[in-house]
């Protein structure tokens, strides 16, 4: 870990306790293991696998309903990564 990346590392595990605290679902597998493996990207600074994991746990997260906490903790993680210099997007946000 370095200080660009300790903020978002903070911010995932923060993220990751709140996805396991929700109630179990057909998705919620799915979702933490995207939020790991966007951990994992983060770690690694791999740019391409940081941009297509947030795709995935925002999607994730919206199929589950948006719950409210971890919905914004995912802003909150998105807030860090950018303030770090990672796109988080591949396109830019309206």
């Amino acid at each position: 870990m370095s200080e660009r990346t300790a903020a978002a590392l903070a911010a995932l595990d923060q993220l990751l306790a709140a996805l396991d605290q929700l109630p179990g679902t057909g998705g919620k597998t799915t979702l933490i293991d995207d939020a790991q493996a966007l951990r994992r990207a983060v770690a690694a600074f791999h740019m391409e696998a940081i941009r297509f994991r947030m795709y995935s746990v925002d999607r994730a997260l919206e199929a589950a309903g948006n719950p409210a906490d971890a919905r914004r903790l995912f802003e909150a993680l998105r807030q860090a990564l950018e303030a770090a210099g990672f796109h988080t997007r591949s396109h830019t946000a309206p």
